[in-house]
């Protein structure tokens, strides 16, 4: 049994509406990231200097030695770049989201006040801004406990929210079984919240971006002026108030770092968009605790059999009877690559379609024997498999007048003695008149044609009665 973890699926075509606070057209939510005091830096223990997201082009780290240009780059974010976001934030009377790491808030105290005092929200950084992808999985869960509780200590509450950054695979997972956080947002994947299974419960995902994001004023291809931020920036939020107003509200998430955006030259960008979209009634800037409240309120998770998790037994008890008696298909999608794709009506009806489609001519042509004669005697007998029953019901198939019985009886039985097999069509698509003129239209094809035409009707079917049952 394979089982491919990754959700390339999401919301898909229909995702939810956000209903927003004031029916606002789109969230844009602002990130302050406080990184500055807990940076790879051999004052923190560490193997040697930083070299990640600072105006220093080409850096590389310093093994065993300090680097001076780099921590007065980082103090920079701290000392000045912190204060003029705090002035710009706090006069826009917009609440941020403050990214801190444990370690450097504990080396902030007054800007943490001062973050307290603006009723910021303070969420989780981890403990250090270092990376974590080789951390062995006992090393990075007691890193995240360590985080918790010296974020606890240093800010006078625990967080609520958390984004590492530097994540490894096992992040996400390890932080979602503290149970402790609201929500969880190391990831890239959606412009809405949703909900992740992990370690049997439901974990909040607020998705972060890379992109509408000051970092790139320190990486290539990046922002080189203000004003190009400023246009991302403004277009992206263009784009998502257009679509908020055709009725599909978004969220922006836009990450900022106080020796990044901090500098003059880059914050015009910023304070310019900020002046835009104030200049819209609809739009909502929320802290992520509050979008988390509001999405936990308003799109609740809902409890539900996911396939692809079944194991083989119930996974045919579910579904062996979606291709007419033949268990057999369902048996062998069960050990494909399924996950989360297949968790949807056309995820599954994918899987199980390509068992029909790669058996045997001979196993093709059992699954359409397996069908029974469109209001035939089976019907009539009243000896039909639910699904069937249902189908043909739903076409006025069982309450059919004697004419027109003698008629279906006799196509059947002419099809039957032309092809080999049953005539098969999706009576859900049809009406009794549309069946009846298909049934006297193919009835006379090569039974190649009919072959083909009959296994699409068969996927057809199952199609729409994983629709109904899922």
């Amino acid at each position: 049994m394979q089982r491919y973890p990754r959700d390339m699926t999401g919301y898909g075509a229909t995702p939810p509406k956000a209903d927003w606070p004031g029916q606002a057209k789109v969230a844009v939510q602002f990130v302050v990231n406080y990184e500055e005091g807990g940076e790879n830096n051999i004052l923190h223990g560490d193997a040697a200097s930083e070299a990640f997201l600072s105006d220093i082009a080409g850096a590389a780290p310093w093994p065993g030695q300090r680097h001076w240009n780099m921590e007065s780059i980082y103090d920079y974010g701290a000392r000045a770049g912190f204060w003029r976001l705090h002035r710009l934030f706090t006069g826009a009377d917009i609440p941020v989201t403050i990214y801190g790491v444990a370690s450097a808030l504990a080396r902030s105290p007054e800007q943490v006040e001062a973050m307290t005092d603006a009723g910021w929200e303070i969420a989780s950084h981890g403990l250090r801004w270092v990376e974590h992808r080789d951390m062995p999985e006992e090393e990075e869960r007691a890193a995240i406990a360590e985080a918790i509780r010296l974020h606890t200590e240093v800010v006078g509450t625990p967080p609520k929210g958390w984004y590492t950054g530097r994540c490894s695979v096992n992040t996400v997972r390890l932080v979602a079984e503290t149970g402790a956080l609201d929500y969880i947002s190391d990831t890239y994947d959606d412009d809405l919240p949703y909900w992740a299974r992990i370690g049997g419960r439901d974990q909040l995902i607020i998705p972060y971006t890379l992109e509408a994001n000051d970092m790139r004023f320190a990486t290539a291809p990046g922002y080189i002026t203000g004003e190009q931020f400023y246009q991302y920036l403004k277009d992206a939020f263009d784009v998502l108030y257009a679509e908020g107003t055709d009725g599909a509200p978004k969220m922006m998430s836009i990450g900022l770092h106080c020796r990044l955006i901090g500098r003059p030259g880059k914050l015009a960008g910023l304070k310019r968009f900020i002046d835009y979209i104030q200049g819209f009634d609809d739009v909502w800037c929320p802290r992520r605790i509050d979008i988390a409240r509001h999405w936990a309120e308003t799109h609740p998770p809902v409890t539900r059999e996911r396939p692809s998790e079944l194991d083989q037994e119930t996974f045919v008890a579910r579904y062996g009877g979606i291709y007419e008696h033949s268990p057999w298909i369902a048996e062998r999608a069960h050990g494909l690559e399924l996950g989360p794709a297949h968790d949807s009506a056309a995820g599954l009806a994918n899987a199980l379609a390509r068992m029909f489609r790669s058996a045997s001519d001979a196993e093709r042509l059992g699954v359409l024997k397996a069908h029974p004669d469109l209001a035939g005697k089976l019907a009539a007998a009243k000896r039909l498999t639910a699904e069937s029953t249902e189908e043909q019901a739903s076409a006025g198939l069982d309450a059919l007048t004697d004419a027109e019985r003698t008629r279906f009886t006799e196509l059947n039985d002419a099809y039957v003695a032309r092809h080999g097999f049953p005539f098969i069509i999706a009576v859900r698509d049809n009406t009794k008149a549309t069946i009846l003129s298909a049934f006297e239209r193919r009835v006379s094809n090569d039974t190649e044609t009919e072959f083909a035409e009959a296994c699409a009707q068969v996927e057809r079917i199952a199609r729409l009665r994983l629709e109904t049952l899922l």
